[in-house]
């Protein structure tokens, strides 16, 4: 059995995932690339028709700069409940397994996006308008809070030792999909409809459409296996996890040294970094990915055809980013392309900004691409493995989750309100951008630097990888 952090510590032999076929890896893969996709679709869709439409749509027009802020603040409130959902059905999910949870988290996230191309506008029924968004938006919240997560913990659970981190890139393409999807669907619209029929009806069309992507993950995941880690659980029995006073008997009669260490010992460490590494992936996400859009849009005046333009042309790029990424964390290990996808972050967010800000078409496009590739995409593709494998088996779900919605609720829902109000306050400019893109990236970075490595550890270990 090799103890080499790069090399994974699981022998073909007894590696849980050997209890697995080619066929159920794909169809695990496949499951994790859709509820993701769902999940970013949806994500991209609001970003979007924030960005485009909604502050028009359900928000009053007398004062179009706090209509922007109002309709982020509406995508920043789906955030609020996605902690709370995390723990509600991760918890769930570490006690009786992953795959009925990943159902019923794709049912409401995909349910709710769909009603949205239902609601009626301010100018139907004044305020009633914007609660119902919100209330969508929080019960949408309350599915995904657990979906990414969920899909991560899967395949890291199906995934051979050595190759998880080119296996888990695929949640992280889903999330390029379900973005490339909504920026196509949102391009095709503003190409052959006028302003007008979007704003009265034609920006309910991808929120409709949405389901026929919610009923085939639906369709996948009915047919989808346990994960193979969580049934080698010591503390799994007849499919349900042990009480913790039942599990410390069973550890104490059978001398399990790693159950009884990590009943005593607390994660505290791995808290923090897995924090720190999604806080600042995140935080880059909701300023690259909602805000900018509306800053090119509407800040620098630039044709609105542009911003999802730029999106598509980002994701496509992002299609050879990811795996790339994912392949050289499981080849060199993750810590340290972190360190190297942060620095390279660090070093390129004060030119691609200033390109962007230039107002020039094809240097907007150029300095996207850039740092949209390097400090979302890139950080992603490691985030969706480095995560699970930090954390234990016995709690892997519920901390992965709750770390994760944590952190996107303070950088990624507070994030665009901030660096909305702020550009304002200061007429347009582009530092608060810059700054807040380098607090973030600056976060991940401290992360990283203060780790061990954790690559290719043995996922059925109860214990936290540091």
């Amino acid at each position: 059995m090799s103890s080499s952090p790069l090399s994974g510590v699981n022998s073909p032999e007894t590696s849980p995932t050997g209890k697995r076929s080619m066929s159920d890896l794909v169809r695990a893969a496949v499951s994790g690339w859709l509820g993701t996709a769902l999940e970013f679709m949806d994500f991209q869709l609001y970003s979007l028709a924030a960005a485009l439409v909604f502050n028009q749509v359900f928000f009053s027009s007398n004062d179009p700069g706090m209509a922007v802020v109002l309709a982020m603040a509406t995508y920043g409130v789906g955030y609020v409940a996605r902690p709370i959902g995390a723990v509600f059905f991760a918890r769930i999910g570490d006690k009786i397994g992953r795959r009925k949870v990943l159902y019923y988290t794709i049912l409401l996230m995909g349910a709710a996006t769909t009603l949205i191309g239902f609601l009626p506008t301010y100018g139907q029924v004044g305020l009633l308008a914007p609660i119902l968004l919100v209330v969508l938006r929080l019960v949408q919240g309350f599915g995904a809070g657990a979906e990414i997560s969920g899909a991560g913990v899967m395949l890291a659970e199906y995934a051979p030792s050595n190759r998880r981190g080119v296996v888990a890139s695929l949640v992280a393409l889903g999330t390029n999909c379900g973005t490339l999807f909504a920026s196509g669907i949102w391009a095709i619209l503003l190409a052959v409809m006028v302003q007008e029929d979007v704003i009265a009806w034609g920006w309910r069309i991808p929120f409709i459409g949405s389901a026929i992507i919610m009923l085939f993950a639906l369709w996948v995941r009915f047919n989808l296996k346990e994960s193979p880690v969580f049934e080698e659980r010591a503390d799994v029995v007849d499919g349900r996890a042990l009480s913790r006073d039942d599990m410390v008997e069973l550890a104490t009669k059978t001398n399990d040294i790693r159950t009884l260490e990590s009943l005593q010992r607390k994660p505290i460490k791995a808290v923090v970094v897995s924090f720190l590494l999604r806080f600042g992936q995140a935080g880059n996400s909701g300023l690259i990915q909602t805000y900018l859009i509306s800053f090119i849009t509407v800040t620098l005046a630039v044709q609105k055809g542009v911003g999802p333009e730029v999106v598509i042309v980002s994701s496509l790029v992002g299609f050879l980013t990811i795996p790339l990424v994912g392949f050289l964390g499981d080849r060199f290990g993750r810590r340290r392309m972190y360190i190297v996808m942060t620095s390279l972050s660090l070093l390129l967010i004060v030119p691609t900004m200033l390109a962007i800000n230039s107002k020039e078409v094809g240097w907007i496009f150029v300095g996207y691409v850039i740092i949209h590739n390097v400090s979302v995409l890139g950080l992603a593709s490691m985030e969706n493995i480095s995560i699970p494998e930090i954390f234990g088996a016995r709690n892997r779900y519920t901390l992965t989750a709750v770390v994760r919605e944590i952190a996107a609720i303070i950088a990624t829902g507070v994030g665009p309100i901030v660096v909305a109000a702020w550009v304002a306050a200061t007429t347009g400019s582009v530092i608060p951008i810059i700054i807040l893109l380098g607090v973030f990236t600056a976060c991940a970075l401290a992360a990283a630097l203060i780790a061990p490595e954790w690559t290719g550890r043995d996922l059925t270990d109860p214990r936290a990888a540091m």
